[in-house]
C-alpha cells in the first residue's frame, strides 16, 4: 500500500478502514483480551459501520497491556518467534511477542522508513543501537536496511572509538543514532583530532529524543547538532506496542504515518478528536498484526497532527514530535509544564553537557523540580540558565551541582537501554 501514500486522502482512509474491519474480526475471533472486553461492554463488530462508530470504542490502556499481558496474545506459543519488552520508561516493562508475520510486518515498515528518509540500495547505514537486550527497534532497522539491500554496520550503542573507527572503514553515509550521542560522538572527535566535518556521514536518521518542535523546527538539541555538524537530520517516533514508525520525508514538516499499518487518532482529555494543530494523546491501532494487535492503545505520548498533503506528494497524516508524557505534566508554581520544556532549555547551553531533572511532589501536594547538573558549569553560565528558565517557563527549577559520573548513573541506570534525563518520584 506504500505506492498509495500519494492517493487523495479520502482514498487512503477507505483502504484504511478496510484494515480496521479485517483487524476488528480477528481480534473478536482470537484476542482473548479483546473478547472479554466486548463481551463485558456488549459490543457488537458488525454494528462499527463507520470512523465515528470505531471512536466510541474504549481505549486500551498501558495498565490493562501490564496486568492482562499474556491476554493479548492471538497465536499458539510455539508460533512465536520474537520476544521484545518496551523500555519501562513510565513504569514496568511489558513483553511483547511476534510471529513470522509480524516480523515482515516489521521489516516493512523500517523499508518504508528509511526510503522515506532517503536511503538507497547503494548507501551504507552505520546502526549505532543495540541488537539484543529484547530491543525491537534494533532488530526492525536491521531487517528493513536487509530488504532494502543498502550496506549496514552493526557497532551498537555507545563506544565512540568503535564508531569512529567504523565510519573510517565502512564509510557510511547514514547513522541510526540517538541525537545526544551524536554530540558525544562530536565531542570525541574534537578531543581526538578526527576530522568528522569531512567524514562520509551525510545524514543521520534520530531516534529516542525529538530533534525537531511542534512547528517542525529543529528545537535547541537540533539546532546544536547541526551547528556542529552540518548533516542532515531526520525525525522519527516509533514505540514497541505499536511496532510502526511514524518517519520525516526530505521535506522535513512532520512524521509520516504508514496507514496500512496504522491507526492513529490524536485525543483531548474527554476522549475526544482534536482539530489539527491542537495538542492531544496519541492513541493507535496495530493493522495487520497477528501475535498482540492492539485496539485503540492510548500512548500516553501527547503531539500534534495535520493531514494537510505534504510538498513530498505524499497525502498521509503526520505526527509532530511529542512534546511530553500526559502522566508527567508537572504543575511548578502555578506553571504547567513538560519535562521536554526543561529539557529545551537545558539543550540550548552548551556548557551543560549532560542533565538529569527530577520531579517530587511534597507533603502539600505541590511539584518540585530539581534539575542536576555538571559541578563544572560555571557560575556564570548557571546564571544565564536561571535567567533562560524565568524567560521561557516562567518558573526556575532548583539547580544542583554534581560529578558527570552521578548523573551519567542517573540517566543510564541498570539495564536501561536509552538515557532517562526525567526521574519522576511523585
Amino acid at each position: 500500500m506504500a505506492n498509495s501514500h500519494k492517493e487523495p486522502l479520502s482514498q487512503i482512509k477507505e483502504l484504511q478502514w478496510l484494515q480496521l474491519k479485517k483487524q476488528l474480526v480477528y481480534l473478536q475471533l482470537h484476542s482473548p483480551f479483546y473478547k472479554k472486553l466486548f463481551k463485558r461492554d456488549n459490543i457488537d463488530i458488525n454494528a462499527i459501520l463507520s470512523y465515528n462508530d470505531f471512536s466510541l470504542l474504549p481505549v486500551t490502556t498501558k495498565e490493562d497491556l501490564q496486568e492482562f499481558n499474556e491476554d493479548f496474545i492471538c497465536v499458539p506459543s510455539e508460533e512465536i518467534i520474537d520476544h521484545v519488552t518496551t523500555s519501562g520508561t513510565l513504569g514496568k516493562p511489558v513483553s511483547l511477542a511476534l510471529n513470522n508475520a509480524d516480523l515482515d510486518r516489521l521489516t516493512n515498515n523500517e523499508l518504508e522508513s528509511f526510503k522515506l528518509a532517503g536511503v538507497k540500495k547503494e548507501d551504507v547505514v552505520q546502526i549505532t543501537t543495540t541488537l539484543d537486550r529484547r530491543f525491537m527497534a534494533g532488530l526492525a532497522y536491521f531487517l528493513g536496511l536487509r530488504k532494502l539491500g543498502a550496506g549496514i554496520v552493526r557497532t551498537g550503542s555507545g563506544l565512540p572509538q568503535l564508531q569512529w573507527d567504523s565510519i573510517e572503514r565502512f564509510k557510511p553515509k547514514y547513522l541510526v543514532a540517538v541525537p545526544s550521542f551524536l554530540l558525544k560522538m562530536v565531542e570525541y572527535a574534537e578531543a581526538n583530532s578526527i576530522d568528522y566535518k569531512n567524514s562520509s556521514v551525510k545524514a543521520a536518521i534520530c531516534i529516542g529524543e525529538p530533534v525537531r518542535n511542534i512547528e517542525f523546527e529543529l528545537n535547541s538539541l537540533g539546532k546544536r547538532l547541526k551547528e556542529l555538524w552540518d548533516i542532515e537530520i531526520y525525525s522519527t517516533y516509533a514505540s514497541t506496542e505499536m511496532a510502526t514508525a511514524f518517519t520525516e520525508c526530505e521535506i522535513h514538516k512532520g512524521n509520516h504515518a504508514q496507514p496500512e499499518l496504522i491507526f492513529a487518532e490524536i485525543l483531548d482529555q474527554e476522549g475526544k478528536h482534536v482539530v489539527p494543530g491542537e495538542i492531544g494523546e496519541l492513541v493507535i491501532t496495530t493493522l495487520q498484526m497477528e501475535t498482540m494487535p492492539l485496539l485503540r492503545f492510548a500512548t500516553g505520548d501527547m503531539l500534534t497532527y495535520t493531514e494537510e498533503p505534504c510538498e513530498c506528494g505524499r497525502n498521509t497524516l503526520r505526527l509532530s514530535p511529542v512534546i511530553g508524557r500526559r502522566k508527567q505534566m508537572i504543575k511548578l508554581k502555578g506553571t504547567s509544564l513538560y519535562p521536554q520544556s526543561i529539557v529545551e532549555v537545558l539543550n540550548g547551553i552548551k556548557t551543560v553537557d549532560s542533565f538529569v531533572i527530577e520531579a517530587r511532589r511534597g507533603e502539600l501536594g505541590l511539584d518540585s523540580v530539581t534539575v542536576k547538573i555538571p559541578d563544572t558549569v560555571a557560575l556564570e553560565e548557571i546564571k544565564v540558565l536561571r535567567e533562560q528558565f524565568k524567560s521561557r517557563l516562567q518558573v526556575s527549577p532548583e539547580i544542583e551541582l554534581v560529578s558527570h559520573g552521578e548523573i551519567e548513573s542517573l540517566v543510564y541506570p541498570g539495564e536501561s537501554r536509552k538515557p532517562q534525563v526525567f526521574r519522576d518520584f511523585r
